[in-house]
């Protein structure tokens, strides 16, 4: 990624190297199509969708994409997910490696349904 503050997920993904850009099109596109009505920002100097509250977060670093915050609530989903967890559970997809589009747009899906859990909850204690 190039050190320009990019203001935009468009700027974002223009400015990361060549070799990158059609990855994170198509984690943008994934995301995108699990959450159609999700508004895109940069939070973090970071591209990123929210609806009720932010959905994911994704970069791209020198060796891999980046996915935040870390996944929870499916276990099946996590154990799969075992091998690209960092340190602090967050993913991080190695870009010598085939990027798993599959287990991304389950993490989006999960992220929007508990999204929306969430906002329904919150909903209800406010009424």
């Amino acid at each position: 990624m190039n050190d320009e503050r990019a203001g935009t997920i468009d700027a974002y993904i223009a400015g990361a190297s060549p070799q990158v850009r059609p990855v994170l099109l198509k984690i943008r596109a994934l995301i995108r199509r699990a959450a159609p009505g999700a508004k895109e920002i940069i939070s973090y100097r970071m591209p990123a969708f929210r609806q009720n509250g932010v959905l994911l977060y994704f970069a791209a670093f020198k060796n891999h994409i980046g996915m935040f915050p870390p996944v929870r609530g499916d276990e099946e989903l996590e154990h799969e997910l075992k091998r690209y967890r960092g340190p602090k559970g967050n993913l991080r997809f190695p870009l010598d490696e085939p990027i798993p589009y599959d287990l991304i747009a389950r993490i989006a899906t999960l992220r929007v349904a508990q999204d929306t859990l969430q906002a329904s909850k919150s909903k209800k204690r406010r009424s």
